[in-house]
């Protein structure tokens, strides 16, 4: 089997299951709560994938710890990304001094 012939099946097979529940369920009306709960599900899944990594990008953790919770914190303040980022790497990098 040649590496086009194995490229367009593998391309196949990851498209056909993404392409048939939207096709098929498109009419389909989920009740109030799925909806607002899959909302969520893409934060979840980003926070899963990106916390541990960052939380041992850096040794000691409790560096990376502080700069994750100083991020936390203007996120929720509604900083813009450059101010939240910026911030979390000031942070780490002053706690890495101090510890």
């Amino acid at each position: 089997m040649s590496k086009l012939n194995i490229i367009i099946l593998m391309a196949l097979v990851t498209y056909i299951p993404r392409m048939l529940p939207m096709v098929f369920l498109k009419n389909m009306r989920l009740a109030p709560w799925l909806n607002r709960f899959l909302r969520f599900i893409p934060y979840a899944s980003l926070g899963a994938l990106i916390f541990p990594g960052a939380l041992f990008s850096v040794t000691p953790p409790l560096a990376a710890a502080g700069g994750i919770i100083t991020s936390a914190v203007l996120a929720f303040m509604g900083r813009s990304l450059i101010a939240v980022f910026a911030s979390g790497v000031m942070a780490v990098y002053i706690l890495l001094l101090i510890i």
